[in-house]
């Protein structure tokens, strides 16, 4: 039997897979500190390189760089194939919309269509806001796919986060706080790999922290209005979070209000905000009634109270459901009012809720840059600082009050973290030595470490085989970018395709089916090409062939592996209770 092989020993040996020796590694790592050293030179250059008032060039740049990264990703990994119930609610958001309307009628056997996050009655109708559905459908319109909205708000994200830096900083560090914006929330981020957004929101924090400063410095009315614009894409979008975003908007405003001389250009500001916030408002109220029935019910609400999800806040008691529930829905409900909990809320659950979401720092902040946000602490004698950590804490402490978080939740946040690692860097740069005459440029190192974070893991992604992707692909954190198929959605969908004419699909889930939902529509049921719809037996099943006597019937059963797809026959194993 041979020996037992030592890992350092087979490294370190002529044999190994790359055939070096000991002397062979140390010039490596030799050749790999030269390159660093040479790359920190460059970096520090860029620092140090005056770049051109003139933004325009660099905004493009930057808001093209996400979308151009991720379609050199496209032929590896495809548009992303929706998967869940967000997905889909957002998406069918987005087809009504496109039809321009705000609502679709309820379809005569609602039953069969019930889905997560959807309304059926009564109206067909997703439970979400206007904001994430209306780039969808502006995607979906211009370039005939719902994924083209979502590139569209990264690269508005990443160029208004480049853009509200400029208000904040020098142009070479707004530039490297462009750049970081695409590092942290361009091709790899799950902001652009799904359809639940979170750019949207992000966007619409760009135009109100960028707007601010401006207004201080110049009073323009131009400002004025692009911070009305924000507030009302954060209104549109995540109305529960607007009203912190808003409340940070009036503490930045608070030194102003002890000058009388200054009250005039805030009237003037608050003038251009409400016309936004005006016809937002209007735009919403619409929206809930044409979906509700109520000019004041939003669809979210209605959700809420027809099907007891989304949870209600910690503070409150789980909701009831008021209409029967299908095994789908039921599970979601039992899961959200597990984690919502039935005892009530306290200062400890609270602060316990709090604490363990501050891994989700993680998300809008690369490893390199906590050293930053460290360094960011010395800048709070400023009141300007001061007040981004302010709204910091009340976004903070605002959305501990929902059960559930994503960093989406908070994505209005995001070029605020790109500027605490900014100004960190920049203060931790101007660090010096030998008498001051020696700069030691440590934000450039960490810069250049972010920038090699990037880019090592995108090269994986680009060039990086199956092997090496499931080797050291569990060690990639906070990324997501769609790969292969999974849940066999592609194959079914193709499978469909190659079949003639229009499809009634039943699908059929097994006892124990969590979480996947496979039973969607587009806006307008009765004219697509193929029609899902829960398996409910053959007699109840008889009514919806009768129903679309032209299409032909399919039976899915998602749960096999890989998931099947058959005639139907009308006989099944068995069939999904509605209870």
């Amino acid at each position: 039997m041979a020996p037992p092989l030592h890992p350092v020993r087979t490294f370190l040996s002529p044999d190994s897979t790359l055939g070096f020796g000991i002397s062979d590694y140390v010039e490596f790592v030799a050749t790999l500190l030269l390159a660093a050293l040479v790359l920190l030179w460059a970096t520090a250059k860029l620092t140090t390189y005056r770049v051109r008032e003139s933004s325009i060039g660099w905004l493009i740049f930057i808001a093209a760089l996400p979308i151009a990264l991720r379609l050199v990703l496209l032929p590896r990994y495809p548009p992303p194939v929706p998967s869940g119930a967000d997905d889909f609610s957002y998406l069918l958001l987005a087809d009504t919309l496109r039809h321009f309307r705000l609502a679709i009628p309820a379809h005569p056997f609602p039953h069969f269509f019930e889905q997560v996050f959807v309304l059926q009655q009564p109206t067909y109708s997703s439970m979400y806001a206007l904001g994430q559905g209306l780039v969808l459908a502006l995607g979906w319109l211009i370039f005939g796919h719902p994924w083209a909205g979502v590139l569209l708000s990264v690269a508005a994200l990443c160029g208004g986060c480049y853009w509200m830096l400029r208000a904040w900083t020098s142009p070479n560090w707004a530039l490297a706080g462009g750049l970081l914006a695409v590092f942290e929330f361009g091709p790899l981020s799950y902001w652009t790999n799904c359809y639940w957004g979170g750019a949207v929101s992000a966007t619409a924090g760009c135009l109100v922290f960028g707007a601010l400063p401006r207004i201080r410095h110049c009073g323009r009315t131009r400002d004025a209005a692009l911070l009305g614009l924000g507030l009302a894409v954060q209104l549109l979008t995540r109305p529960f979070e607007f009203c912190f975003l808003l409340l940070s908007v009036l503490v930045f405003f608070l030194p102003a209000f002890r000058l009388p001389a200054d009250w005039k250009g805030i009237r003037r500001v608050v003038m251009a905000v409400c016309l936004f916030l005006f016809a937002s408002g209007a735009l919403m109220c619409l929206h809930n009634q044409r979906v509700t029935g109520s000019w004041t019910t939003l669809p979210y609400m209605l959700s809420q109270y027809q099907y007891g999800t989304p949870p209600t806040f910690t503070v409150q008691p789980n909701p009831v459901p008021h209409r029967k529930l299908n095994e789908e829905q039921e599970l979601t409900y039992r899961a959200q009012s597990i984690i919502h909990g039935t005892d009530p809320e306290t200062l400890a659950s609270y602060a316990e809720r709090l604490f363990f979401r501050l891994r989700f720092l993680r998300f809008f902040i690369l490893p390199p840059l906590y050293i930053a946000i460290l360094a960011f602490v010395g800048k709070l004698r400023e009141f300007r600082f001061t007040w981004v950590l302010v709204t910091m804490v009340l976004f903070a402490l605002g959305s501990n009050f929902f059960p559930y978080f994503y960093p989406h939740y908070v994505a209005a946040l995001a070029s605020l973290f790109v500027l605490m690692a900014i100004t960190g860097l920049e203060k931790i740069n101007s660090i010096q030595i030998a008498g001051g005459k020696l700069p030691i440029l440590l934000g450039s190192l960490i810069l250049l470490l972010c920038a090699v974070h990037f880019l090592f893991w995108f090269g994986v992604h680009a060039v990086g085989g199956e092997r090496l992707l499931s080797t050291i692909g569990p060690f990639e954190t906070w990324d997501y970018i769609n790969y292969g198929d999974p849940q066999g959605r592609i194959a079914i969908n193709q499978q469909l395709a190659k079949q003639p004419g229009k499809k009634l699909v039943f699908v059929h889930y097994a006892p124990g089916h969590q979480f996947q939902e496979w039973v969607h529509n587009e806006a307008e049921i009765d004219l697509a090409p193929v029609v899902w719809v829960h398996d409910l037996g053959p007699d109840e099943n008889q009514q919806l062939l009768n129903y679309y006597p032209y299409r032909t019937a399919w039976l899915l059963e998602p749960d096999q592996v890989p998931p099947k797809l058959t005639p139907y026959s009308g006989v099944t194993t068995g069939f999904q209770d509605v209870h």
